[in-house]
């Protein structure tokens, strides 16, 4: 065991006004299986970062072991699963390759290439390999991006096993399969906490409950307090007036008296403002660290057909070989369907088939209603970059209800002047996500909107989608996400 300590930490990046980290202070036990949560941009990759060394802080930082990180360089093409571990974790002997990758469930892509291995597979190949590294403690970003959900129990279920690592994760159900401690980074603070996703959020429920009911308390203390600093005032100005008023019954006001009187009253009035003034202070310090999930937008068009997709003996071909049919669905209007299936099974293809992407190769009917209009968020995020005015013109949408829908899903508006090839992975699906929001459609078709975006925003996509009710067909692995949003499923 060993005991990591970040002491007054402080660091930004170059060129923004912002700090990621002000006065850091931490302790971490390296053999906690700690999750790490928190809003994209945040500074959850930087920490690990940081921990690595690679960046240069203000503080110190003490105690970290030898790290490795997750995603690792991936193999050569061609190379067999196998000899990739081997060659990523030299030490360890060819019985424990086939242990780890038993364990994590494939011991049937041991001697394929690992280029030939879906995005799933590949994911645990490499956790496996993570594994096998001996001395390291496990830096792993986001491993369930493409994982399907039987992949994520599996991986899940892995982690569970081992002691000692660092995860970041927004998947709920996944980070309660697996952490015994939750490092959230807040608005306004970092928390430690002993337990599993559910507890924290329980937790971090009762305490924002306890803010805002300080913060209604506050308030009426300071409506309060007001009018009475009022009454204060206009007591003191209506005695100070009667210093100079008319003789009354023929004798002369003691204008010392009503004076001192006035006086005795205007303090009284400044001491009740001073209450007030302190009572603002202590107000403006709640809420800091409450996160704001303000509801999104969306105005679906209405079409004229009830039926807006539908395939009848469909089957989606990859090099003239059927990858998945034959299938036979129809969505209708004000439906949310799921694709559901493992991964490579043609989820994906599917979605592209429907906007009419060239080389989808398929047999069968594939029909869209006529007229119909398609929005899109893709599952890869690395093609943008640039400024993001450019793709907002480019949208056709209002720039300002782009840039507000954005600072919604946690942007700040210093964010906005970067290029977006600067942006997080998170923040860049969130722009495609602003992207679709802004667009009136009748069909919305969703490749993995999840994928690296944070917890709030999730929940607020999700009480988007029961308010809104848009006809929409998605992919999504998170499997809270499709239990509540989904009217249906299309099991490919």
């Amino acid at each position: 065991m060993s005991m990591i300590q970040i002491s007054h930490l402080t660091f930004g990046y170059t060129g923004s006004a912002e700090l990621i980290f002000e006065d850091l202070n931490l302790q971490l036990d390296t053999t906690w299986r700690l999750g790490l949560i928190g809003r994209n941009g945040r500074g959850k990759t930087t920490l690990l970062r940081l921990l690595q060394g690679e960046l240069p802080s203000g503080g110190a930082i003490s105690g970290v072991p030898a790290t490795a990180l997750f995603p690792q360089r991936p193999p050569a093409p061609g190379m067999l699963t196998v000899h990739a571990l081997e060659e990523l974790c030299p030490e360890a002997e060819e019985w424990q390759v086939v242990r780890e990758l038993h364990t994590i469930g494939l011991s049937e892509a041991l001697w394929r290439p690992f280029d030939t291995l879906s995005g799933g597979e590949q994911t645990r190949s490499l956790l496996a390999a993570l594994f096998l590294t001996e001395g390291v403690y496990p830096l792993i970003d986001e491993p369930t991006n493409h994982l399907d959900e039987a992949g994520r129990r599996l991986v899940a279920e892995y982690l569970k096993g081992k002691d000692g690592f660092l995860l970041v994760s927004h998947d709920r159900a996944f980070l309660d399969g697996c952490v015994d401690h939750v490092l959230s980074i807040e608005r306004s603070k970092v928390r430690l906490q002993r337990g599993n996703y559910t507890q924290w959020q329980a937790e971090k429920d009762r305490e924002d409950g306890y803010e805002r009911g300080e913060n209604e308390r506050l308030r009426k203390d300071i409506r309060h307090l007001e009018e009475a600093a009022r009454r204060s005032a206009n007591w003191s100005d209506r005695v100070e007036r009667t210093k100079y008023a008319a003789k009354n019954a023929g004798l002369k006001p003691d204008r010392g008296y009503v004076g001192h009187k006035a006086a005795k009253m205007m303090a009284r009035s400044k001491a009740i403002e001073g209450r007030r003034n302190r009572a603002i202070e202590e107000k403006s310090a709640l809420l800091k660290n409450i996160e704001r999930v303000d509801s999104l937008k969306l105005t679906p068009l209405r079409h004229h057909q009830e039926v807006l997709a539908e395939g009848r003996e469909l089957c989606l071909l990859r090099h003239g070989e059927v990858i998945c049919g034959p299938l036979g669905f129809t969505v209708r209007q004000g439906e949310r369907i799921a694709l559901t299936g493992p991964n490579g099974c043609g989820k994906s293809t599917l979605l592209r088939a429907l906007t009419g992407e060239e080389g989808i190769e398929h047999t069968g009917t594939l029909r869209l209603a006529s007229g119909l209009i398609l929005s899109v968020v893709p599952q890869e995020t690395e093609q943008l970059r640039g400024p993001l005015e450019e793709l907002i013109a480019e949208s056709g949408a209002e720039e300002s209800f782009f840039k507000a829908l954005l600072v919604k899903l946690g942007f700040t508006p210093a964010q906005f002047g970067r290029d977006m090839a600067g942006y997080s992975a998170g923040q860049r699906k969130k722009v495609y996500i602003a992207r679709s929001l802004c667009q009136r459609a009748h069909l919305y078709l969703w490749d993995e909107p999840l994928n690296y975006v944070d917890l709030p925003a999730r929940i607020q996509i999700e009480e988007l989608l029961l308010q809104c009710a848009p006809t929409l067909l998605f992919v999504e692995h998170d499997g809270a996400f499709r239990e509540k949003v989904a009217t249906g499923e299309i099991a490919l």
